[in-house]
């Protein structure tokens, strides 16, 4: 039963993986904004970048998904 469901256990804990990459990368970004006294308007550029290539990736996931499920890919 376990190997039925073995790609789509892989694309989960791929995305999860992904997701704590971000997060990570998020958390060490706040670090070294607080510790370099970075302006306000700079730290919400930062936030901007990250936030705008996390949406995509997002965004590619659920483009990806509907695409296999409509038979495109």
């Amino acid at each position: 039963m376990l190997m039925q469901y073995m790609e789509q256990i892989e694309s989960l804990g791929l995305n999860l993986f992904f997701a704590a990459i971000f997060f990570f990368i998020g958390m060490a970004i706040r670090d070294v904004l607080k510790q370099g006294n970075v302006p306000k308007f700079g730290r919400n550029i930062v936030w901007l970048v990250l936030f705008l290539g996390c949406a995509g990736f997002i965004a590619k996931g659920i483009i990806q998904m509907t695409w296999e499920g409509s038979g495109i890919g």
